[in-house]
């Protein structure tokens, strides 16, 4: 099995795990080209990321900059500027691109997701 298998694999189980455990919160999820999409109810939506060519590369984009100008992104990209970070490079854009904080993601993509998806669902039931 190729890795883009594996990550093709990995994303149908995302997938099943967020309907399942998110039913309230998750509308649907989507397997694109390159990447999970899930259909958020209020009408935003979650990107699961993982890279095909570098390993442990990931992003988790929940975009609402179409509802409120918000965009939150946790992921592990090796911006020079957060190398000061606890958790470089895992971090968190909550809001904004420059509003950052450490993030430091559970064991496996499926727990780090429902951690991620708590949060979401958490926000969601705040506003």
């Amino acid at each position: 099995m190729t890795p883009a298998e594996n990550i093709d694999e990995l994303y149908i189980k995302l997938a099943r795990m967020a309907e399942k455990e998110f039913p309230d919160i998750i509308e649907h999820a989507e397997i694109k080209r390159d990447r999970l999409r899930l259909h958020i109810v209020d009408g935003s939506f979650l990107d699961v990321w993982l890279s095909r060519r570098i390993p442990c590369k990931y992003a988790f984009h929940w975009e609402r900059r179409h509802l409120d100008n918000t965009v939150y992104r946790w992921d592990n990209a090796a911006h020079k500027v957060l190398k000061g970070l606890e958790t470089f490079p895992h971090h968190f854009h909550e809001g904004a691109q420059h509003n950052v904080r450490s993030f430091k993601p559970k064991e496996t993509m499926k727990d780090t997701l429902r951690v991620i998806l708590e949060y979401v669902r958490q926000r969601i039931q705040s506003t």
